[in-house]
């Protein structure tokens, strides 16, 4: 179905510069950069997929049906997204709150051109309709001049500024009100997220994505534009992937700051990898991820490689855990999203409660924002990022919105959870002011 040329790379660094660059033609684009990090388990250091062939985009009801029989029909490699409303469709809940970003609840889409840069090598898969064009292209990608920081946007910005959904008073008593849930014993965690916005701001997505990738160099970094919607992401989180029969999800719960000197950084390493509170949000959702893979694993396969494992990025420390499943014989790539969607590091536990109670304290519909990204390959296999760290941009209405949030347990103290929060904004404040 595809027609596959491999190209040998001098300098992959330079080339997959040039090659984001020369995406920018096009009206569909998905670019996802592992930016060499190790702790991701990719073959490819980055991929590029551009110019839909074929498309599904709808709203949340039947959309996980739809989805499934798109993946079957076309067999080939699909590009999008699965946004966090999705859950309307897999149980009894609403989505009601704010919507300034009015994305489709799913959106996918088949490209006619497909390149995969790996550490010494490009392979370029393309439709067998523009394969023809490979080797043009490879050659306007060789030729892309790098431009400055300087001349990369077109867009004339409007710094409208940016704006909290919620005031810190707001936040604070919302932040208490999911603790007296807890202590009355309807959920054990949950995550509470606050949204930033700015109306009638225009951006330029790929200079405010770059400047984002740069600050933060995360494993699951991601440029995504369909239509007028846009998703600039700096995700340091695996969702799902699955290889053959196994499936491997990586959740993240537990967060500290970098510190200036390596002497302090190291102590901040060791307080996190001991906190029982930031240890107590892991193992919550560890058990939680567990029971949803359970459900479509092969008895007795789900185990935990790697419990609480600390993991350092330019911004801060995360603890990331490691579980792994074999699939049942039959199971379907959809049915594993479907039984693992939304994901258990932006929900909480019990996973439904937990919605329910988000649902009603958060002022903005999360939307794309605690969702995922990723692909499926014409096998089957797929792999999926947690959308956090991200901005998302409706170019039409010129609206920009990134939210933020954190586990909330018992052992949650308001004042902490609020300073989290303005940690985890900063990158994306700083990329959106170009610094």
């Amino acid at each position: 179905m595809r027609t596959t040329i491999e190209f040998l790379l001098e300098d992959p660094t330079a080339f997959k510069q040039k090659l984001f660059q020369w995406s920018s033609q096009f009206h569909e684009i998905a670019w996802l950069d592992s930016n060499n990090y190790p702790q991701t388990s990719s073959n490819y250091e980055a991929v590029l997929a551009v110019e839909a062939f074929t498309a599904l985009k709808t709203d949340y009801q039947n959309a996980f049906e739809q989805l499934k029989e798109y993946q079957e029909t076309t067999k080939d490699w699909i590009f999008g997204y699965l946004s966090y409303d999705l859950k309307n469709d897999l149980e009894n809940l609403s989505s009601k709150n704010s919507d300034g970003l009015e994305f489709p609840d799913l959106y996918f889409f088949q490209p006619q051109k497909l390149i995969l840069v790996g550490k010494n090598k490009v392979e370029f898969r393309y439709l067998k309709m523009v394969d023809d064009e490979i080797a043009s292209d490879y050659e306007e990608i060789l030729q892309q001049k790098l431009k400055t920081k300087d001349n990369t946007s077109e867009v004339k910005e409007k710094p409208s500024p940016v704006q909290a959904r919620i005031s810190k008073e707001q936040y604070l008593n919302k932040i208490s009100e999911m603790l007296a849930h807890i202590h009355r014993g309807d959920i054990y965690e949950a995550n509470f997220c606050q949204e930033y916005f700015a109306e009638n701001r225009a951006i330029d997505p790929a200079r405010v994505f770059q400047n984002l990738n740069n600050i933060s160099s995360p494993p699951f970094a991601t440029f995504l534009k369909l239509e007028n919607y846009y998703l600039l992401s700096a995700s340091p989180e695996r969702y799902i992937t699955k290889e053959a029969n196994k499936v491997i999800s990586q959740p993240i719960k537990g967060t500290a700051r970098r510190a200036e000197t390596e002497e302090e950084d190291k102590k901040i390493v060791e307080r996190l990898a001991r906190d029982p509170k930031e240890l107590s949000e892991n193992v919550m959702i560890v058990d939680l991820v567990r029971n949803d893979i359970s459900r479509v694993a092969k008895k007795g396969s789900v185990q935990v490689d790697e419990l609480c494992k600390v993991y350092s990025f330019k911004q801060v420390h995360q603890l990331i855990s490691t579980i792994s499943a074999e699939l049942e014989v039959g199971c379907t790539p959809v049915e594993v999203l479907k039984a693992t969607f939304p994901m258990g590091s932006m929900t909480g536990a019990p996973k439904i409660s937990a919605m329910k109670i988000i649902e009603e304290l958060e002022e903005s519909k999360r939307g794309l924002y605690s969702g995922a990204v990723g692909y499926f390959t014409p096998d089957g296999d797929f792999d999926f990022n947690v959308v956090i760290r991200s901005i998302l941009y409706n170019a039409n209405s010129q609206y920009v919105s990134f939210s933020v949030g954190g586990a909330i347990t018992s052992k949650s103290i308001p004042e902490q959870e609020y300073e989290e929060c303005q940690l985890k904004s900063k990158a994306m404040l700083q990329a959106l002011e170009g610094l």
